[in-house]
């Protein structure tokens, strides 16, 4: 179910994924909802294109950290790919 953000206290949320059209949005909020998993939906800006980056918005959706997991696997089974949060790697492999 769609939140506010006071309902998730002071937790640092989880992005999990970057709707790009609002038709997309729209459906997504819809199966989350169904789903009862609670989310953070707020627009922001993301860089897109391949030869010619330009600035977009997208309505970006977040969980709390205890359910990402939870919520990833949910959004691939509904055919969505979630973004994933990036590896860190030890400091002896960073160039």
């Amino acid at each position: 179910m769609q939140r506010d953000p006071e309902f998730f206290g002071d937790a640092e949320l989880e992005l999990i994924y970057i709707a790009k059209r609002l038709k997309e949005a729209l459906k997504l909020e819809e199966q989350l909802t169904a789903a009862g998993i609670d989310y953070l939906v707020e627009a922001d800006r993301y860089r897109g294109g391949l030869i010619f980056q330009t600035e977009r918005v997208g309505a970006f959706f977040y969980v709390a950290p205890e359910r990402g997991e939870t919520a990833r696997g949910f959004l691939r089974q509904n055919g969505y790919k979630p973004y994933d949060l990036p590896v860190e790697r030890p400091a002896s492999e960073n160039p």
